[in-house]
């Protein structure tokens, strides 16, 4: 046979096969077409031309139909099945282009022309197949059968078909085996190849790797069904409940019959799925159930009815506080109205006055008033914000705020909820928890209030604020803003005897175990105890030194001694002399000497101020630890004398050879601010004009340097002092008449007060005219 002469062999298309020359290959027949062209080659010399289809799907293909380069074979065996098909096993001679097709009775017959390998018998062609040999026994180290394959690869001496061999035993896409037929070139199929091994070489360690970790976890996953299997049998051995399962089943149902709102339900029923889907021995399966826990405990619906009856309400603040008129209006004023309107945003209330007057145990009554639950938080010396907002669950430990530990300590959602010293709130790197309180105080918006560690919205409207301080200028504004500030002044000594009597007494009798008759405290006792034992604005130390007369009367009856008796003569046996000793002021009238009175954080007090002038050249020396405010208000004082010198009878040069010295006793004791302005200014004018000082008159007010009397504050605390000194006449500033009000009416009964507008007002009451 001629090679370029054009052959007439029967034909076979192929679906999904390639054959390649020199290699063996088995083949499939099953049409009638195929079946009678290879019947034609058995029956003559045994040769078939086979080409792949483009398409598979195509029963009767046309020339158009198959790839135009097959191969020319030879049939070595055939095999009848079952069911008319054949099985052949042919043996590929060369490759052929295809030229056309002629129909047969009942075959295909194509005409072919043979194909010749392009080779150059060079050292790189060899190098190209020694290459892919290598390439391909990497290959072969994950497949089965891989030794024998590689074996057979080895055997092939010539280039070309050792490209053909690998090519048939690679998973490739039929269009890339057809491509490597195509390739007469021995060179460039080999290229071929070798890049098509590297992908696959790629493609199988990848393959290696992903079965490793499947197959790894799919192990783990076995060993940890087989242990939970192991763990519930244990449970139902011992007759535990802690199936997950039921547990996950057990809160969906639980927030479901909590019939919450959606925007709260859904990201609970999500933490819910969340922990089904995790194993449980997982660390953040615990995080989940704490939080859950939490968020089902909180009151989200829950609430207290209010006491409705005005009167009730009424009768249960007096049983446990006296006085406090303003506080318990307020009280009553906010029932009445929650009575008329049924709904009411609770109240901001801020309790601002010295320790000790009944602002934390005022709040506690209120709940009992009202019918509410009672909470307590300190936020004295608290400078983290996340103590007010919580910690974000991302973090070790976290943990819900105050405020929402508060609200689940109480079970309700508008409890009586008490932020106890507000003003000694601090902040630092960590945040400033004033500004996190700014949201929960505001009315507008603490319907929504957001905790880091819970992140849903709690309503906190319908929560009872109260706030205590002692100091108003250390609460931040942002924040004093939004409360209603509601002052505890300081306690009169006739206050302190009616709370001694109907509250401290009978409580401290029942602590120390002693009956009434055992110990009775009359009212001079009392008085006694509070003005010589107690210097305070509030009543704790009052409560603690009726206290102790109750131990020493408990101890003395124990002993079998001659029982005390509380009386004033065994008072200092009792209690140890006096601590202090009554404020006496000068029986006779004295030049330089005035009466001022000052404030402080227990109360008022009665301040003797000395001026003296001496000869020297003009310098004013004020001693006594006196702050920046006083020295300032001195030395207004000195300038309107200096303007006012001609009505007062001086020299208009009498600074210039005097030197004015203002001293105000008890030394160590710091003082400030501009209350003692007449006070020092009426001094000077007295120690200047010689003019002796009423002692039964006393005074406060700011001045100018136009001798205007400017208000100023404390004005109860420091009449009530002025009173229980002795004092007969106050001068106060004309725009002090509102503070009246707060003044008992025993002091008013008892003092002669004086409201003055002028300095010279001051002078023309305070000095005596000669």
């Amino acid at each position: 046979m001629d090679e370029n002469s054009i052959l007439a062999m029967p034909f076979v298309p192929l679906r999904g096969i390639v054959v390649y020359p020199k290699l063996l290959s088995h083949i499939d027949i099953g049409r009638e077409k195929s079946l009678a062209a290879v019947d034609y080659a058995m029956e003559h010399d045994r040769l078939l031309v086979v080409s792949a289809q483009v398409d598979e799907e195509v029963d009767d293909p046309g020339f158009d139909d198959v790839y135009q380069c097959g191969t020319l074979v030879r049939i070595q065996q055939l095999l009848r099945l079952p069911g008319g098909l054949v099985r052949i096993l042919v043996d590929g001679i060369d490759r052929v282009q295809l030229q056309g097709f002629s129909e047969k009775k009942n075959y295909l017959e194509v005409a072919a022309v043979k194909v010749d390998e392009i080779e150059d018998d060079s050292i790189e062609e060899e190098a190209l197949r020694r290459v892919v040999l290598k390439q391909f026994s990497d290959w072969l180290e994950n497949v089965r059968n891989g030794e024998e394959i590689r074996e057979k690869a080895k055997a092939i001496e010539e280039p070309g078909a050792v490209a053909d061999f690998i090519v048939s035993q690679l998973p490739l896409r039929l269009v890339v085996r057809q491509q490597i037929l195509e390739m007469a070139e021995v060179k460039a199929r080999l290229r071929r190849v070798m890049i098509l091994l590297d992908t696959e070489v790629e493609i199988a360690n990848l393959e290696s790797s992903l079965n490793m970790e499947v197959r790894s976890k799919m192990d783990q996953q076995q060993k940890e069904y087989y242990l939970r299997e192991k763990i519930k049998a244990i449970h139902r051995e011992l007759g535990d409940k802690v199936d997950k399962d039921t547990e996950t089943q057990e809160l969906r149902e639980k927030i479901h019959k909590m019939k919450l709102p959606k925007k709260i339900e859904e990201p609970l029923l999500k933490e819910v799925d969340r922990l089904d889907s995790m194993p449980p021995m997982m660390a953040e399966s615990a995080i989940i159930r704490t939080y859950l826990d939490l968020a089902l405990e909180l009151p989200w619906k829950k609430e207290t009815k209010d006491r409705l009856d005005l009167k009730e309400a009424q009768s249960v603040l007096d049983e446990d506080h006296y006085g406090l008129k303003q506080v318990k209006d307020r009280i009553i004023e906010y029932l009445a109205v929650r009575q008329l309107t049924h709904s009411l945003k609770g109240p901001i209330l801020c309790f601002v006055g010295p320790p000790g007057t009944g602002k934390t145990s005022i709040a506690r009554s209120i709940a009992r008033a009202m019918n509410r639950k009672y909470v307590r938080i300190s936020l004295g010396g608290v400078r983290d914000e996340a103590e007010i907002r919580g910690h974000r669950r991302t973090y070790i430990g976290a943990m819900p705020g105050r405020i929402i530990s508060g609200l689940k300590q109480a079970g309700v959602k508008n409890p009586v909820f008490l932020l106890d010293e507000i003003d000694k709130m601090t902040s630092d790197m960590r945040g400033d928890p004033s500004s996190a309180l700014l949201e929960v105080l505001d009315p507008e918006q603490n319907n929504s209030f957001a905790d880091h560690y819970l992140d849903i919205p709690f309503d906190l409207s319908k929560v009872f604020w109260i706030t205590t301080a002692n100091v108003v200028s250390d609460i931040p504004r942002p924040l004093l803003d939004r409360m209603e500030i509601i002052e505890f002044t300081s306690y009169t000594e006739e206050e302190k005897v009616q709370i001694a009597k109907q509250y401290l007494v009978p409580k401290q009798l029942k602590e120390n175990g002693l009956k009434a008759s055992q110990a009775r405290f009359s009212e001079a006792v009392l008085k006694t105890i509070i003005q010589g034992y107690t210097r305070e604005s509030g009543v704790r130390t009052l409560e603690k030194t009726i206290g102790a007369v109750c131990r020493k009367v408990g101890k003395s009856i124990l002993l079998e001694e001659a029982p005390l008796t509380v009386s004033m003569k065994n008072l200092q046996t009792i209690l140890g002399p006096v601590k202090y000793l009554p404020t006496k002021v000068n029986k006779a009238d004295e030049v330089g000497i005035v009466t001022g009175l000052a404030w402080t954080q227990v109360g008022g007090e009665v301040l003797e101020t000395e001026a003296v002038a001496v000869k020297g050249k003009g310098s004013l020396l004020l001693t006594g630890q006196l702050g920046d405010v006083m020295k300032e208000s001195a030395e207004a004082g000195m300038t309107y004398i200096r303007r006012r010198a001609g009505e007062l009878g001086l020299p208009e040069d009498f600074y210039s050879h005097l030197d004015l010295h203002i001293h105000l006793p008890e030394g160590a004791i710091p003082k400030d601010g501009p209350s003692a302005g007449i006070t020092m200014a009426t001094a000077l004018a007295s120690a200047l004009t010689g003019k002796a000082v009423r002692h039964d008159v006393a005074m406060t007010g700011e001045i100018t340097l136009r001798g205007t009397v400017l208000p100023v504050g404390g004005i109860k605390e420091k009449v009530i002092a002025a009173h229980r000194a002795g004092i007969k006449k106050i001068l106060l500033p004309e725009e002090n008449k509102r503070d009246m009000d707060d003044v008992p009416q025993s002091v008013k009964d008892d003092v002669t007060f004086v409201f003055v507008h002028h300095m010279d007002e001051v002078l023309e009451q305070a000095l005596v005219n000669s």
